[in-house]
């Protein structure tokens, strides 16, 4: 007897399009699942996948982000950044990142008060960037026409029709867009497409010692990105303002914003 959920698996599978094996489809989360059953198609698609598991604040990919795309080194702006996250054992979380941790955290002092080892129930980092979304948000609301989707999926600012009213500043749920002080335009992550469309890495994945982030075609079965979301539990930032973002957590706590 077929019941409504394996009618409802079956479903996804003849959308995908491919062969995805029944146990990790089991594994996603709803909202990732969302846009992952979405991207099977002919048509290439960039994601990446960030793992929390690895990541050891370091900062050398916000510091390699920066100086490849010419983002004002001092200046508190940055297209890629580490969040550091202390929850202590009266249950307060304290988050903090620095310049966007681009020289690293060094000692546990978040906003200039030093926490004690004793006070602290767990302590890790979380690299953000632009999610790329399948529904930008950031796109919907530019008035002049300047930031645009590419066809693979990557949300690009054009700098000579920017306005710089900033309504796509504000409108980002991530916070991952920012008024660039030399440019006088917006500016945010562009994963690096001046590279990426070369057969290059990201600034910050060359960058990164640890392996904590990754990127590839979503609806290719031979790239790495595709592997480990097939494979593993991922989860998304922010679903519930239904821009299905495009890039993947691995190891995400419950208390990351």
């Amino acid at each position: 007897m077929v019941t409504r959920r394996d009618f409802i698996k079956a479903g996804l599978l003849t959308v995908a399009g491919m062969a995805i094996p029944i146990s990790a489809l089991e594994m996603f989360k709803p909202e990732a699942m969302a846009s992952l059953v979405r991207s099977f198609s002919e048509k290439k698609r960039w994601a990446f996948v960030v793992d929390t598991n690895k990541c050891v604040g370091c900062g050398m990919c916000a510091k390699a982000c920066k100086l490849e795309n010419e983002i004002p080194f001092d200046a508190d702006v940055q297209r890629t950044w580490v969040e550091r996250y202390i929850q202590l054992k009266d249950g307060d979380v304290v988050i903090d990142s620095p310049k966007g941790a681009r020289l690293g955290f060094t000692s546990n002092d978040p906003y200039g008060h030093e926490i004690k080892d004793e006070e602290i129930t767990k302590e890790f980092f979380v690299p953000k960037l632009c999610n790329q979304c399948e529904k930008p948000s950031c796109v919907q609301v530019c008035p002049a026409g300047a930031t645009y989707k590419t066809e693979d999926g990557v949300s690009l600012v054009d700098r000579s029709w920017c306005i710089g009213c900033g309504y796509c500043i504000t409108n980002c749920p991530y916070y991952a867009r920012f008024f660039n002080p030399v440019t006088n335009t917006a500016d945010k992550c562009t994963f690096c497409y001046h590279r990426i469309t070369k057969g290059k890495n990201t600034a910050c994945i060359d960058a990164c010692a640890f392996g904590v982030r990754k990127i590839g075609y979503i609806n290719d079965p031979k790239s790495e990105v595709f592997k480990i979301i097939s494979t593993q539990r991922v989860a998304v930032l922010k679903p519930e303002y239904g821009n299905e973002p495009h890039v993947f957590y691995l190891g995400l706590d419950h208390i990351v914003r």
